[in-house]
């Protein structure tokens, strides 16, 4: 891990952190597309860029989240910085789990299953390992609950296709 990196992570529990990060957030997405999804959050943390399907405008959004591997899936949270409210792309995927990531450049497609029970908290244990503010983000939500999925590749959709590429998804 980088001297940037272990700082960051550090200085992810204080509230000014999660403002400050919420306005780049643009900026990454731009660095995102110009790297064809290789460099996210800056190359800080592991990132990857998904693409829900808006349950609303029935539109592609696409957002940049902190993951942690897990044996062939991804796995992210719902934390939107510890606001009291959820995160627009953890709604979008409860009404529609089949998603898109681009992880390291490559783009891949996904189905999306909230994780419950036990695997739940399997899952928030590799999470907050990977970034230890998340447990000051539960608190600050004011007892929302943090939503946990598990992004599964979905064989069945394969599109082949680099990240960046100009093909709607």
């Amino acid at each position: 891990m980088s001297v940037l990196g272990s700082v960051t992570r550090r200085v992810g529990r204080h509230r000014w952190f999660g403002a400050t990060i919420r306005l780049l957030v643009p900026v990454d997405r731009a660095v995102g597309r110009l790297t064809r999804g290789r460099v996210v959050a800056l190359g800080l943390v592991p990132s990857l860029v998904i693409t829900t399907t808006g349950r609303k405008s029935g539109r592609p959004r696409s957002n940049p989240l902190l993951y942690v591997p897990d044996g062939n899936g991804y796995v992210v949270i719902g934390s939107n910085w510890g606001q009291t409210h959820q995160p627009a792309w953890s709604l979008n995927l409860l009404a529609e789990p089949r998603a898109e990531v681009d992880v390291k450049g490559r783009r891949i497609p996904v189905r999306a299953e909230v994780a419950t029970g036990a695997e739940r908290d399997r899952l928030w244990r590799l999470l907050v390992d990977e970034w230890p503010a998340y447990e000051t983000y539960v608190e600050r939500a004011g007892g929302r609950e943090i939503r946990i999925f598990r992004l599964v590749p979905d064989d069945s959709r394969v599109t082949g296709e680099p990240a960046g590429s100009d093909q709607p998804h």
